[in-house]
Formats: structure tokens, sequence, C-alpha cells
């Protein structure tokens, strides 16, 4: 059994300052509900589970503490957008009911930051998609029909426009949508964990070991105690296979960020861009680029399959070397700004791009997949299954529902070894002139 682990790499959490400890929980108990992750998923299903049911007692369990796993490595947006491969099904329902479930979720997150005082760089900015040469120009061009094809909103750049916004002539041309937001993705759930109902306990650093299920609910053991509960929410996404459950249906991925030390007020000036903005690649095997609200130029790229769910230690200088080049490409007149820090962070994938939600078993709920917008379909993934769970019947449960389906089963993991990393390395070739 895998266990989540954390390495002292990631910028996002290593720059919050202090934070409150949440203790182990030592002693065997019992809970109405226990909700196992403490992600953009857990963190709205217990919240949204204890509004629900005020009189219940509810545990959320972490493994790690709650920002250093998933939800707080990756690259601070919220998408309301499906990604191409959602697109190109050309279903305007379905896409609407997922485009619906985003913003709900981007809204929910809103609505939090402004009712507890969040700091955590919280914008309803929109993003970019940005191309560098004529493959991402081509793919942009196919982008932009999608976006017809559903009518929504978006805003072609060129030329003097995006050196004006991004302080570099390196982009050709980029497409922006309005209906996403930017945050500093640890703070926010911290933010978030901080502010939980009267009736939630909080166990950090207390990996589960194993869940049995029993005549009236669920066991579930840690590394320290036994907890007895009545329901159970995984929010455990590719960890949830660990556990039991959607074996060899989960593809864990890993992508890869770093990021510079906060620019001087001359340095900023030298850059004259502007702040507070995102970009991800025309094409999806390109860079990913954001300039935070405090001044930190972010370089995302580079994929590993991660079926161990960590980063080899010596894996990171090449990708930190990697980033450099991208860095100095798009800012050769700031090369002399040092990255503070560089991280994995990983996304859960299926097969056949299928997310998953509902019941595992009996008072047994689930859901993941995110498909690398983890931030807005986890916390709605969460919010509906804490409503599943309380037995609240609504339209948009019924729209998740019918836009999730069941991730197919993946080779075995001897062929997944060779195989997903030979098409990572044959897509970075097809994207070179895009990293």
């Amino acid at each position: 059994m895998i266990f989540p682990s954390y390495d002292d790499n990631c910028g996002w959490f290593e720059t919050l300052g202090s934070i409150t400890d949440y203790p182990p929980m030592q002693q065997d108990s019992n809970f109405d509900m226990v909700v196992i992750g403490g992600g953009f998923t857990g963190l709205a299903a217990v919240r949204r589970y204890a509004e629900n049911n005020p009189s219940h007692s509810v545990l959320l369990i972490e493994a790690l503490k709650v920002g250093q796993g998933v939800s707080g490595r990756n690259s601070g947006f919220v998408i309301d957008l499906p990604h191409k491969r959602e697109l190109e099904l050309g279903d305007k329902c379905y896409l609407n009911k997922v485009m619906e479930l985003n913003r709900v979720a981007i809204d929910y997150l809103e609505a939090q930051v402004n009712t507890y005082d969040i700091n955590c760089q919280w914008s309803r900015v929109g993003k970019y998609q940005a191309a560098v040469g004529n493959r991402g120009i081509e793919f942009l061009a196919y982008y932009k029909s999608l976006l017809n094809n559903v009518a929504e909103e978006y805003e072609d750049f060129t030329g003097d426009c995006l050196e004006n916004i991004f302080g570099t002539t390196y982009y050709q041309e980029a497409v922006y949508t309005p209906g996403g937001a930017l945050m500093q993705p640890a703070a926010l759930v911290r933010g978030l964990v901080d502010n939980m109902p009267v009736n939630v306990t909080v166990s950090e650093r207390s990996p589960v070991i194993g869940i049995n299920k029993r005549a009236e609910g669920f066991t579930i053991r840690t590394s320290y105690c036994t907890l007895h509960c009545g329901k159970v929410i995984l929010a455990t996404n590719a960890f949830t296979k660990e556990l039991g459950f959607m074996k060899n249906r989960i593809l864990p991925v890993m992508t890869f960020a770093s990021w510079t030390r906060p620019l001087t007020a001359t340095e900023m000036e030298q850059f004259g861009g502007q702040l507070d903005w995102g970009i991800t690649p025309a094409d999806h095997g390109g860079t990913t680029l954001r300039v935070t609200q405090d001044r930190r130029i972010l370089i995302r790229n580079g994929y590993r399959y991660a079926f161990d769910y960590n980063t080899p230690p010596q894996l990171l200088p090449k990708l930190k070397k990697q980033h450099r080049r991208a860095y100095e490409e798009r800012y050769p007149g700031l090369a002399h700004i040092p990255f503070t820090h560089t991280w994995g962070g990983a996304s859960s994938l299926s097969g056949n791009f299928e997310t998953y939600f509902g019941k595992l078993d009996d008072n047994l709920y689930s859901a993941g997949c995110d498909q690398s917008v983890g931030a807005s379909r986890g916390t709605i993934s969460g919010m509906m299954l804490a409503d599943y769970a309380s037995g609240i019947k609504h339209e948009l449960l019924d729209n998740i529902v019918e836009v999730s389906g069941k991730p197919s089963r993946l080779p075995p993991e001897a062929i997944l070894r060779l195989v997903v990393p030979l098409r990572m390395q044959m897509q970075k070739f097809r994207s070179r002139s895009e990293i």
C-alpha cells in the first residue's frame, strides 16, 4: 500500500507562513460521517454534509497536512470550461451541464473566500490559452471553433496586445475566456479547512490503512486509532485504488512547476507586463505560465506517469533545467532571477476520459478522475456527494450523475509503465515548439 508523501519543494505551501495544526486523532472514536481526503472534493463534502446535518458528528481525515497534497500543488487555475476532449463531443446539452456545474463551484469557492476573508490571491480574471508557433495557432483555431459551437464568449489577442499583458513577444496569439478564476491553491485550501462548521473535527497526518464494512456502517483504521462511522465519503482520487476501490481504472499523471522569487519594483518595470494572469498552452503538451499577485513568475511543463504518486529526487534538477530554458526563452531580460522552488503535482485521469461520481457501496460515496480541472470539478463533486449522502435531491445532483460515467479498465501495470512514458515522450516531441 502506497501512502501520500510530501517533500519540501512546493512553493505554494512552503511560502504560507504559520498554519493551524490539526493533530492526528489518537483515540478510537465514533462519527456519523467520515470524509477521507482534505483536497477540494473532501473540503467541499465535509462542509456541505455538516451544514446539511448539523446534529451529526463529522470527521475530515487527511494523510498529510491540508495543502500539502494534490490540491495545494496545482497551478492555481479554477476552470469553468471543459477541456478540448469534452468540447469535441459537441453535445450542447451535456456541455452546458458541465459548465454550469463548474461555475456553481467557482461561485461557491468565491463565496467562501469572501465570507471568511481567505487571503489566497483569489481573482475572477479568467484565463488565456496561448500559442507560440504554427502548431499552436492551428490548435487555437480549432479551439475557437469548439467555443463557437457552444456559443461561449472569448476574445482574440495578437501582436502588441500580448506583449502589454504578458511582458514578452514570445507568443503569437492568445484566446481569452472570462469565466475562470486564479488563486493560491495551498492558501485557499488552508483557509477552507480553518473555517469549518462546529460539528466538524479535522485530523491531519492520519493516513488511512484500511476500510472494512460492518453491520451498521464502517470501520476505518489509521496508523493511530480505529474509527467507526455510519457513512464514508472517499475524496482520495488516485489513492482510492490503494483503499481497494476503482482498481485499474485511475491513471495518475504528474506535472511539474518552478517559480521565481518575487520580482522587485525595478524588475517589474523591466518585465513590462501585467500582474495576475495565467496561460494554458494551446497544445496541451506545451507550457503553462502564470504571473502571480505577489510578483512571481511560474512555469509548468513536463509529465510523468506517477504510478508511485511521487517525484524521484533525481528528476527535479532535470525538470528545473527544462523550466529554466522555457523561462529564459520568454524572459531573457530577467534571466538573472532564480527559481526558488520546483515541485510536482498529480492529476487523476481515466483511459476513456470519464469522471466518476456516486456510490461504491451502501453508504460509501466517492468521486474522482477530474481530468485536470480538479479545483472546480472536485469542489462541485464534493458538494453533490454530501447532498447525495444526506438524501437531498435536486437538479444539480441529477446533472452531475448524468455527465459522469465509469472510467474504463486500464491495461496491466507492467504495460502502463512501458506505454504511458513512451506516449508522453512522443507528445513532448510533437509539442516541442510550444514548450
